[in-house]
Protein backbone atom coordinates (compact mmCIF):
# COMPACT_ATOMS: atom_id res chain seq x y z
CA UNK A 1 0.00 0.00 0.00
CA UNK A 2 1.56 3.72 -0.76
CA UNK A 3 2.27 5.75 1.90
CA UNK A 4 2.86 8.42 -0.23
CA UNK A 5 4.81 9.96 -3.40
CA UNK A 6 6.82 12.70 -3.78
CA UNK A 7 8.93 14.82 -6.92
CA UNK A 8 11.25 17.09 -7.33
CA UNK A 9 12.83 18.72 -10.01
CA UNK A 10 16.01 20.96 -9.90
CA UNK A 11 17.37 23.61 -12.23
CA UNK A 12 21.20 22.58 -12.79
CA UNK A 13 22.50 25.81 -13.10
CA UNK A 14 21.46 26.86 -9.77
CA UNK A 15 22.37 24.01 -8.17
CA UNK A 16 26.40 24.66 -9.89
CA UNK A 17 26.27 28.14 -9.18
CA UNK A 18 25.25 28.00 -5.40
CA UNK A 19 28.43 24.88 -5.51
CA UNK A 20 30.61 27.62 -6.58
CA UNK A 21 29.58 30.55 -4.87
CA UNK A 22 29.99 27.86 -0.79
CA UNK A 23 33.10 25.74 -2.36
CA UNK A 24 31.67 22.96 -1.84
CA UNK A 25 29.77 23.13 1.48
CA UNK A 26 26.77 22.90 -0.09
CA UNK A 27 27.67 19.36 -1.20
CA UNK A 28 28.81 18.78 2.20
CA UNK A 29 25.48 19.75 4.00
CA UNK A 30 23.42 17.76 1.09
CA UNK A 31 25.26 14.46 0.85
CA UNK A 32 26.28 11.84 3.26
CA UNK A 33 29.48 10.41 3.47
CA UNK A 34 29.10 7.70 0.70
CA UNK A 35 27.80 9.87 -1.41
CA UNK A 36 30.55 12.74 -0.79
CA UNK A 37 33.37 9.84 -1.99
CA UNK A 38 31.04 8.95 -5.08
CA UNK A 39 30.88 13.06 -5.59
CA UNK A 40 34.61 13.53 -5.39
CA UNK A 41 35.33 10.20 -7.68
CA UNK A 42 32.99 12.09 -10.37
CA UNK A 43 34.62 15.50 -9.72
CA UNK A 44 37.92 13.71 -10.59
CA UNK A 45 36.67 13.08 -14.36
CA UNK A 46 33.99 15.68 -14.60
CA UNK A 47 33.01 19.07 -12.78
CA UNK A 48 29.74 18.82 -14.56
CA UNK A 49 29.26 14.68 -13.92
CA UNK A 50 29.93 15.75 -9.95
CA UNK A 51 26.96 18.27 -10.45
CA UNK A 52 24.69 16.24 -12.32
CA UNK A 53 25.03 13.65 -9.53
CA UNK A 54 24.95 16.53 -6.49
CA UNK A 55 21.38 17.98 -8.33
CA UNK A 56 20.16 14.27 -8.49
CA UNK A 57 20.63 13.76 -4.99
CA UNK A 58 19.44 16.67 -4.08
CA UNK A 59 16.12 16.39 -5.69
CA UNK A 60 15.89 12.87 -4.60
CA UNK A 61 15.85 13.96 -1.10
CA UNK A 62 13.50 16.74 -1.73
CA UNK A 63 11.01 14.30 -3.08
CA UNK A 64 11.45 11.58 -0.57
CA UNK A 65 10.77 14.47 2.42
CA UNK A 66 7.77 15.00 0.04
CA UNK A 67 6.68 11.53 -0.22
CA UNK A 68 7.35 11.04 3.36
CA UNK A 69 4.89 14.25 4.51
CA UNK A 70 7.41 15.53 6.90
CA UNK A 71 9.34 17.80 4.85
CA UNK A 72 12.80 18.64 6.15
CA UNK A 73 12.73 17.95 9.56
CA UNK A 74 12.95 15.42 12.01
CA UNK A 75 13.75 12.97 11.74
CA UNK A 76 14.45 13.75 8.30
CA UNK A 77 17.85 14.96 7.47
CA UNK A 78 20.10 15.72 4.85
CA UNK A 79 22.43 13.12 6.24
CA UNK A 80 19.92 10.39 7.53
CA UNK A 81 19.16 9.72 3.49
CA UNK A 82 21.50 8.66 1.28
CA UNK A 83 21.13 7.78 -2.92
CA UNK A 84 23.49 5.28 -3.57
CA UNK A 85 23.59 2.56 -6.59
CA UNK A 86 22.61 -0.97 -6.16
CA UNK A 87 25.62 -3.41 -8.37
CA UNK A 88 23.70 -3.17 -11.35
CA UNK A 89 23.73 1.01 -11.45
CA UNK A 90 20.58 1.30 -10.00
CA UNK A 91 19.62 3.83 -7.21
CA UNK A 92 18.09 2.89 -4.24
CA UNK A 93 17.49 4.74 -0.78
CA UNK A 94 19.49 4.04 1.99
CA UNK A 95 18.09 5.38 5.71
CA UNK A 96 20.36 5.66 8.81
CA UNK A 97 19.80 6.98 12.33
CA UNK A 98 16.59 8.28 13.32
CA UNK A 99 15.09 8.37 9.83
CA UNK A 100 16.08 4.78 9.46
CA UNK A 101 14.54 3.90 12.82
CA UNK A 102 11.51 5.58 11.96
CA UNK A 103 11.43 3.60 8.70
CA UNK A 104 11.91 0.28 10.34
CA UNK A 105 9.23 1.74 13.00
CA UNK A 106 6.32 2.32 10.66
CA UNK A 107 7.33 -0.27 7.93
CA UNK A 108 8.05 1.93 5.30
CA UNK A 109 10.01 0.99 2.06
CA UNK A 110 11.14 3.67 -0.62
CA UNK A 111 11.77 3.33 -4.39
CA UNK A 112 13.63 6.28 -6.32
CA UNK A 113 13.82 7.02 -9.71
CA UNK A 114 16.12 9.51 -10.96
CA UNK A 115 16.64 11.63 -14.33
CA UNK A 116 18.68 14.20 -15.44
CA UNK A 117 19.27 16.67 -18.76
CA UNK A 118 21.41 19.36 -19.51
CA UNK A 119 19.33 21.97 -17.66
CA UNK A 120 17.16 19.69 -15.18
CA UNK A 121 17.13 17.00 -12.84
CA UNK A 122 14.43 15.40 -11.69
CA UNK A 123 13.53 12.66 -8.86
CA UNK A 124 10.23 10.81 -8.85
CA UNK A 125 10.57 8.59 -4.64
CA UNK A 126 7.26 6.18 -3.53
CA UNK A 127 7.16 5.10 0.24
CA UNK A 128 5.27 1.98 1.11
CA UNK A 129 4.02 0.29 3.64
CA UNK A 130 6.12 -3.32 3.69
CA UNK A 131 4.35 -5.94 3.34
Amino acid sequence: MIFGIGTDIVQIERIAAILTRTEDRFAEKILGSDELVEFAQRREKSAERAVHYLCNRFAAKEAFSKALGLGMRAPMTWHDIQILNDEQGAPRVVTTGELGSYMVTKKLVSRVSLSDEKDYSVAFVVIEHAA
